[in-house]
């Protein structure tokens, strides 16, 4: 269908016409709006593609939507004019990564309460079949969910959570099909295939409690997202009659249920980035009051859990790195909290499992993880040992309590995932599944794993790990693809892509910057690159591009930067202060507005991140954050060539962020490189929900590079 466009648009439209020797760019419409604060006023010519929910989900567009549905249906048009030559290029990358997936495939089974539950893809699906078999010889198989039928004809589909009841009997289940992370509960009994008619909009952390009757799940709010109230809802009744249990008044909070681990209660966590609060109910008894765990105190992190009879606490009290502490059931205010074992500084505590037996837990230690079991009959302790020089283990599918079988992932860059079964008494590990490269030519001695040391202009020492083909040599010539994240604590460590083989196969060298920002050296790693110390993470991410080129790996000619979401902040920041150090930069859903994001509190994430980049209506942050937003500091000046991705949906970071940037700097920048929006009108934050479809923007962001590596797009 057609849409009318109306005459302050044909600027932009115009200028997709192709009489110039090759498709030409959309040139945006300005509309200047002032902002003010603190007595600073920034213009902001491209402030009209905002559009509300109510905008973008009308049956009727109103004149403003059809503008900016106009000006990114023109932008994809240009970028599908410019990458066409590329096309088969294209179509050769996507067979090529989903060629090495097999199109039958199981997930390893996980136990609990006497079943075992899995998930399998069936040749020719992209969506699985979600599973389960009694734990009895020869049972049959019982197929909850039909992932391929429940997603026929939708655009996007997804199911989030899947939780059972204690009994068996029940599964509750959400599903988004917008892709905006706003899910519905549904409930089905699973011995007649029954789904209730009752339906809970825009819920989500669903969690039993033992009754086999009732749910808890928590509530978002509608504009901004965030998940602010926990209800409770006993099956059968109307979800317009649930009780409100807890509602979190504070806007830098969220909130949730969780079981524990011994299943005896229901843990309520209201959660900040920087402090939290734990409330505990005896999971028999849904009815009953919350107690209280311990106070929320600024600064005081901790994560409750509980086992035998006392909890146990993750907590960073006299401890940045954190500690495991432990409390009796009917004292838990944190003068209470005893050492479950002594703190260790020298280590990042990041998460744990608990069993009858044993504790696990996950650690990082200059950089890498490990595993820590200690043995709490006599408190013993070991490590679980991995070899390579860069690598990814985490504890996963670990829902059995009265167990001594640990179960672990790991990958490395050159190792596919794996899934081993590691005794905690024997310490013998068994191999349960390691995904199937697919092929015949795939070998894992054929790249060469490295993790260096780059040094920052402050002397801080960043780990960059690196993988790249034993055949391709390390030369001013040779192209090096550089990732980064860099916020939130998050870590990006080392692990296998299936995807990434077609540009380490084609002389591509790939790599990871752990700059600041994440945890990878520890807490104060993290910390020495949020709020006013953020720049760090631009600095290291620059610096390690520049080690890389002194260490002979690559030149600027042929160095390439990634990041997605606030790693694309990253992106958008490097271009302004070094943008003669790349050839080419992909930002994926990139967060590049921050001043005016930040600034508006109905926007999702807003209220809850001030603690990670800082409150703009206070002068000093202000200052700081103008001074390394992206928008805000595009200037007249050559960038390199760019590829921006988004998503119409999408709730983390809003497509008009990467819109109204790819605008600006196609207004600003002096050079001829190419700049290009991929907006998919279709999904949101993560992209395409199909198994496979999700690579089709792989392959494009890979022919992207390789064509500049080819020489480029003919500009």
């Amino acid at each position: 269908m057609k849409r009318f466009l109306i005459p302050a648009l044909f600027l932009f439209l115009a200028a997709c016409a192709t009489d110039q020797g090759g498709p030409q760019p959309p040139v945006a419409e300005k509309s200047p709006e002032k902002l003010e604060i603190h007595g600073d006023v920034r213009t902001d010519d491209y402030f009209w593609m905002r559009l509300s929910n109510a905008q973008k989900n009308a049956d009727s567009p109103d004149e403003q939507t059809r503008r900016v549905l106009d000006y990114l249906e023109a932008e994809n048009n240009y970028l599908q004019a410019v990458m066409e030559p590329t096309g088969a290029l294209q179509d050769s990358l996507y067979e090529e990564i989903v060629g090495r997936m097999p199109r039958e495939d199981v997930s390893v089974p996980v136990s609990l309460n006497g079943y075992s539950y899995y998930t399998r893809y069936e040749e020719g699906n992209q969506y699985p079949l979600y599973c389960r078999k009694p734990l009895e010889e020869d049972a049959e198989e019982e197929i909850m969910l039909d992932g391929p039928e429940m997603a026929r004809g939708k655009a996007y589909f997804s199911i989030g959570e899947r939780e059972v009841s204690e009994d068996n009997q029940w599964l509750a289940f959400t599903m988004d099909t917008v892709s905006r992370r706003q899910y519905t509960v549904y409930f089905k009994n699973l011995s007649s295939g029954e789904l209730l008619p009752e339906r809970i909009d825009n819920a989500q952390g669903i969690t039993w409690a033992n009754d086999n009757q009732t749910v808890f799940y928590s509530k978002k709010d509608p504009e901004t997202l965030r998940i602010y109230q926990i209800y409770k809802h006993v099956l059968g009744s109307d979800p317009a009659t649930d009780e409100l249990v807890y509602e979190e008044t504070d806007t830098t909070f969220n909130c949730y249920v969780q079981k524990s681990r011994s299943r005896d209660y229901l843990m309520l966590v209201s959660a900040h980035s920087e402090w939290t609060e734990y409330r505990y109910l005896d999971a028999d008894t849904p009815g009953g009051e919350w107690t209280l765990f311990q106070p929320r105190e600024k600064g005081l992190i901790h994560y409750v859990d509980h086992i035998d009879d006392y909890f146990v606490i993750r907590t960073n009290l006299d401890a940045k790195n954190y500690r495991l502490m432990k409390c009796p059931e009917n004292a838990t205010s944190k003068s209470d909290w005893v050492d479950f074992i002594p703190y260790n500084p020298e280590v990042l505590f990041e998460d744990m499992d608990h069993f009858e037996n044993f504790s696990v837990l996950g650690e990082r230690k200059d950089g890498l993880v490990q595993l820590h079991v200690i043995d709490r009959r006599d408190m013993s302790e070991y490590y679980i040992g991995f070899d390579d020089a860069a690598y990814n283990a985490y504890t996963t599918g670990n829902p059995e309590y009265r167990t001594n079988a640990l179960r672990y992932e790991y990958s490395s860059f050159a190792r596919p995932s794996t899934v081993y079964a590691y005794n905690m008494d024997s310490r013998e590990r068994t191999l349960l599944k390691q995904d199937e490269v697919l092929g015949g030519d795939f070998d894992p001695d054929n790249y060469q794993v490295e993790r260096i040391m780059a040094t920052a202009r402050d002397g801080a020492s960043v780990p960059v790990s690196i993988v790249y083909h034993r055949d391709t040599e390390r030369s001013p010539e040779t192209p090096l693809l550089l990732y980064g994240y860099g916020s939130y604590g998050s870590n990006v460590d080392p692990s296998f892509s299936y995807s990434r083989l077609s540009l380490l196969d084609r002389g591509f060298i790939f790599a990871i910057a752990h700059i600041r920002g994440s945890q990878t050296l520890g807490r104060a790693w993290y910390e020495d690159g949020k709020l006013l110390n953020k720049k760090n993470t631009f600095y290291d991410f620059i610096d390690a591009g520049k080690y890389l080129v002194d260490a002979g790996y690559t030149s600027p000619g042929h160095l390439y930067a990634m990041g997605g979401s606030a790693g694309g902040l990253l992106m958008g920041a490097v271009v302004n202060m070094e943008p003669g150090l790349w050839n080419g930069v992909i930002a994926a859903v990139p967060f590049v507005d921050v001043i005016s994001t930040m600034l508006d509190e109905s926007i999702p994430l807003t209220t809850f991140e001030f603690d990670e980049w800082g409150n703009p209506t206070d002068p000093e942050y202000y200052t700081y954050m103008l001074s390394y937003s992206p928008y805000d500091n595009v200037e007249k000046k050559g960038y390199p060539n760019m590829l921006v991705t988004t998503g119409y949906w999408d709730s983390q970071v809003q497509y008009w962020e990467p819109a109204k940037w790819v605008a600006k700097l196609r207004d600003y920048k002096t050079d001829d490189h190419i700049l290009l929006l991929d907006t998919n009108m279709d999904v949101g934050h993560g992209g395409a929900s199909g198994r496979f479809e999700r690579y089709r923007r792989t392959a494009l962001e890979y022919a992207f590079l390789l064509q500049l590596e080819r020489g480029g797009f003919g500009e």
